[in-house]
Parts: C-alpha cells; structure tokens; sequence
C-alpha cells in the first residue's frame, strides 16, 4: 500500500464480501494498494487511499465492489492528465481550488 491518503472516511468504495470470489482482480488494478486478498476473500486495507478511479469496480468481474468515480480529486487529477492541463473539475472554481 502507498501512503496516498485522501480526505478521511469521505471515499464511496464498498466491498460486498458475499459476492467476492478473491480473484484478486481489484489488488491488481488499484494503483494505490487499497486491497489486499486474505482467505481468499478482498479486503479493504485503507479506504482513505482510495482515488475513486474506479478501476476495481471495472473489473471485478463478480460486482463485489461498488465505487462512484469521476468525483473529487481523482476526476479533476485524471481529466487534466487526459487533456493536458491543470487538475480541473469543472466547476467555477479555479484549478488549484478541485484538490
């Protein structure tokens, strides 16, 4: 796991464990280490991690993971990386103000 931390206990991630196989799909793709597999189940190591890229709930192929992306930071991070700009969410405010 990174030391990537957000802003605490406001990220959407949630785990159904009942649905997870422990395929490990979501450890593979989190960019932030946010998972970790255990009695092959997933587990949820540190929430505030969490970007909301949404990559884990793409490809989770059994829908045990459920997670709002495109908000907060992790949107304006990845839409100002894929144009080539500052981190920008759309809003009123300035760049510097989304993050």
């Amino acid at each position: 796991m990174r030391n990537d931390l957000y802003l605490k206990d406001v990220a959407t991630l949630t785990l159904d464990r009942d649905k997870c196989t422990g395929c490990g799909m979501c450890a593979v793709v989190c960019p932030h280490g946010v998972f970790e597999i255990n009695e092959k189940k997933a587990g949820i190591i540190q929430k505030d991690a969490c970007m909301e890229c949404g990559a884990c709930a793409q490809n989770c192929p059994f829908g045990a993971i459920a997670v709002r992306s495109g908000v907060g930071c992790a949107y304006a991070i990845i839409k100002g990386a894929m144009r080539g700009s500052e981190p920008s969410c759309g809003c009123e405010c300035g760049p510097k103000d989304c993050c």
